[in-house]
């Protein structure tokens, strides 16, 4: 076979505020692969079929002095993030021609990989479209189940509050909270999103950028469940608002990713109503829940019981694009890039 190209997706520059398509990050096609005379040291070559977009991007684009709990890119190197690939090719006998495999893999149409870098083989019995896995059936929805199962103590009758409740976790916490008997309050920052808030099951849906979150959680809580996706003035709101030993489970605060964080002026309520304030990192919680997952999850997508919607960017052309989006919430579901089908 003669060698072909290998379009990729390079780290340019650190970004100073939000990233700027085609300058953060560049495409390039200079890169070329031959599937069958290239040396695999033991590993296996794999086609990358779709990859993620997630918010969490943003941090790891930063300079390598920098600590964090995710490791930083590098300049001049694919980016990554998680990823469906197909195998091609293998000198591993646990990895076949033909299997699915999903894990953190370059933002590059084909890869040599090694079985470490696999975090699962999918058995895909739904048949189901392999973008899924690594949206509702990958880390976005393994966040929400994790964390929700973990730290919500949910409890029918209750008051839940899911700030970016239109987005890829946030849509899926909305069903979960149903799902346990919660009342659920949903914010999100256009009408579009609101209305597929409520879709989702969301009992009162608004958006944060024309009526006051402080406003609603007033008129609709007490909160006893704080799911933050923001951070900011909507966490400030959700403890002025929260119920006494009220749980936050924090998963992002987005609102200070790319500028000045929010100096949040009530921490003392923490004290004085007893809230329980869970910050977590999702691979943390996963020995613990990825056999339920993978088990009983797959299948209640696949029966419709739970709901999603997709951002979908087709190729690698368009990823500097989707970073962005996803940075500025103008991507509508959850951000996937579908670089070939199969």
């Amino acid at each position: 076979m003669a060698p072909i190209k290998n379009g990729r997706v390079l780290f340019n520059e650190v970004p100073e505020g939000l990233p700027v398509a085609g300058k953060t990050t560049i495409y390039d096609e200079s890169h070329t692969i031959d599937i069958d005379i290239i040396p695999l040291n033991g590993g296996f070559v794999a086609k990358l079929l779709s990859i993620s977009v997630d918010p969490y991007l943003r941090g790891r684009m930063r300079k390598p002095e920098k600590k964090s709990y995710s490791n930083p890119f590098t300049l001049g190197e694919p980016i990554s993030n998680y990823a469906v690939s197909v195998v091609l090719r293998s000198e591993d006998d646990s990895v076949k021609p033909g299997d699915h495999v999903y894990g953190l893999f370059p933002y590059q149409e084909y890869s040599v990989l090694t079985k470490a870098q696999i975090m699962r083989t999918l058995d895909n019995k739904e048949n189901l479209p392999w973008s899924l896995f690594v949206g509702i059936l990958g880390m976005t929805g393994q966040t929400a189940y994790y964390a929700w199962k973990e730290y919500a103590q949910a409890k029918a009758g209750e008051t839940a509050f899911i700030s970016a409740a239109a987005g890829a976790v946030g849509a899926t916490v909305v069903q979960f909270a149903k799902a346990d008997g919660m009342k659920v309050i949903a914010s999100s920052g256009s009408e579009e999103k609101v209305e597929l808030a409520k879709s989702m099951g969301a009992d009162v849906s608004f958006n944060y950028k024309t009526s006051e979150t402080a406003e609603v959680l007033q008129k609709e809580g007490p909160i006893s469940v704080y799911w933050d996706n923001v951070g900011g003035p909507t966490l400030e709101a959700a403890i002025e608002n929260a119920s006494t030993g009220a749980r936050f489970i924090e998963c992002g605060m987005i609102s200070g990713y790319n500028g000045e964080s929010y100096f949040v002026k009530n921490l003392m309520q923490i004290v004085g109503k007893q809230l329980h304030i869970h910050g977590f990192i999702v691979g943390y919680l996963g020995p613990k829940y990825d056999e339920e997952f993978y088990s009983t999850v797959p299948a209640r997508v696949a029966s419709g019981e739970i709901k999603y919607k997709e951002h979908v960017y087709k190729g690698l052309e368009g990823a500097s694009q989707a970073i962005v989006d996803v940075q500025s919430g103008a991507n509508f579901g959850k951000a996937v890039i579908v670089v070939a089908e199969q």
